[in-house]
């Protein structure tokens, strides 16, 4: 059976936490605790009018890729409930070939 993972493009998360929700709801987890956290980076100033500022969604130790949801032939909450769609689930050869598209991509592998 193939690895899975999330691919995540960080370029276009807009902070918005849903991904976040979704999980703490799912999963019960209590408030502070989720398998999903997005993290702020910025706003610094890097030269003239480019700064950096940028939301990255971050699987936590808790994250178990929804194995039950997954089973059921689901997505795992937090790639459902992404409203900017920044979120990709699948087998781990299949989201490796789609980091050559963009730069601001990471690959998360669990277990």
């Amino acid at each position: 059976m193939a690895k899975h993972g999330i691919l995540v493009d960080y370029e276009w998360c807009t902070g918005c936490h849903s991904c976040e929700f979704a999980c703490q709801m799912e999963h019960g987890f209590p408030v502070g605790q989720t398998g999903v956290m997005v993290k702020e980076v910025g706003p610094y100033q890097i030269e003239g009018d480019h700064w950096q500022y940028a939301y990255m969604p971050v699987p936590t130790d808790q994250c178990d890729l929804c194995a039950d949801r997954v089973a059921m032939g689901k997505k795992p909450t937090c790639v459902s409930h992404c409203q900017a769609v920044v979120l990709e689930y699948g087998a781990v050869e299949d989201l490796a070939k789609k980091l050559e598209d963009k730069t601001k991509q990471c690959l998360y592998v669990l277990g």
